[in-house]
């Protein structure tokens, strides 16, 4: 076998001959009449073919404001956490300063700068406020 050169031109082969059609006169069609279909086909192709360019760029651009609005919801998300840690700390910090103005050393310290005085344990009595049963 000999070896097939891939680049080498094709040989000629002559091009079919088409029988005529049955029932119509075998007479060729006008000129213009091929023009005419030829621009038509050419048209619908080129305007399927923008439909589809048109619709694929409108997802695209759909998918790209998807994108978009997420990121933005993403860092709107970032800096409401940022927020709720900040006042997280806040109310921490807060709520110590309470706590340390209500504990009992510094109650009893303001009630001694006012002058009052802590009374005896003796001098306490107690009432009893149930009412008594016959």
């Amino acid at each position: 076998m000999a070896a097939v050169d891939w680049f080498a031109p094709a040989p000629a082969q002559p091009a079919p001959v088409r029988p005529p059609r049955r029932g119509r006169a075998s007479r060729p069609a006008p000129p213009q009449a091929r023009r005419s279909r030829r621009p038509l086909v050419r048209r619908r192709r080129v305007g399927a073919h923008i439909v589809w360019m048109t619709l694929f760029a409108l997802l695209l651009a759909g998918v790209v404001a998807v994108n978009v609005a997420v990121l933005r919801a993403h860092v709107e998300v970032t800096r409401l956490d940022q927020e709720q840690a900040q006042l997280e700390a806040r109310n921490q910090a807060l709520a110590s300063q309470l706590s340390a103005a209500s504990s009992a050393p510094r109650v009893e310290a303001a009630a001694h700068r006012l002058g009052l005085v802590e009374a005896p344990a003796a001098d306490t009595s107690y009432l009893d406020l149930a009412p008594r049963r016959r």
